[in-house]
C-alpha cells in the first residue's frame, strides 16, 4: 500500500457573489486499483471575483493539501490545471504531484470529487449564495421559451 492525497476543487462557474470553490484533498491509503482506508479529509472554501487562472488554482491546492498531516503525492486530474502537461505542471508546485494514473487513483479522485461538491452544495445552501449568474445566451432563450406564435 502507499499514501497518496486525491484532490478535486468544485465551483468554477458563476454565481451571484462570484467564483466560489470548495478544494477537497483526501489522504488515502492506496493499492493500485482500489482504496483501503481513508486517513483524514480536509475542505477549504474559496471565493474569487475574477475568473481563475493556473496561479490561483495551484494557491487552492497546496493552501488546502498542506492542512493534511499524513503526506503523500498530490494526484490532481489534467483538468483541474487547464490541461497542462504533467512535466510542466510539476514546476508549479512546492510538493511532488502527478495525474492519476491507475484504477485505485481513479477512484481516489472520484472520492474527493464528491465531497468537495456536496460540501459546496451545502455551503450554496445554507449561505443562500445559490443564485447563478444568467449568461446573455441563457437569458435570450429564457425570453423565447414562453413565445407562441
Amino acid at each position: 500500500m502507499f499514501t497518496i492525497i486525491a484532490v478535486d476543487i468544485s465551483g468554477r462557474h458563476r454565481i451571484d457573489a462570484g467564483y466560489y470553490m470548495v478544494c477537497a484533498a483526501a489522504s488515502l491509503e492506496m493499492t493500485p486499483t482500489s482504496i483501503e482506508r481513508v486517513n483524514e479529509i480536509n475542505t477549504d472554501a474559496f471565493l474569487f471575483n475574477k475568473p481563475l487562472e493556473l496561479p490561483d488554482i495551484v494557491k487552492i491546492i497546496e493552501t488546502t493539501a498542506a492542512k493534511i498531516k499524513k503526506k503523500g503525492p498530490l494526484i490532481v486530474e489534467r483538468g483541474d490545471l487547464f490541461n497542462l502537461d504533467e512535466n510542466l505542471s510539476k514546476t508549479l508546485f512546492s510538493q511532488e504531484i502527478r495525474y492519476q494514473e491507475s484504477i485505485g487513483e481513479r477512484k481516489a479522485i472520484e472520492l474527493a470529487h464528491y465531497v468537495s461538491l456536496s460540501t459546496r452544495n451545502l455551503l450554496l445552501k445554507e449561505t443562500g449564495m445559490d443564485i447563478r449568474y444568467e449568461s446573455e445566451e441563457e437569458s435570450e432563450e429564457n425570453e423565447t421559451d414562453g413565445d407562441v406564435e
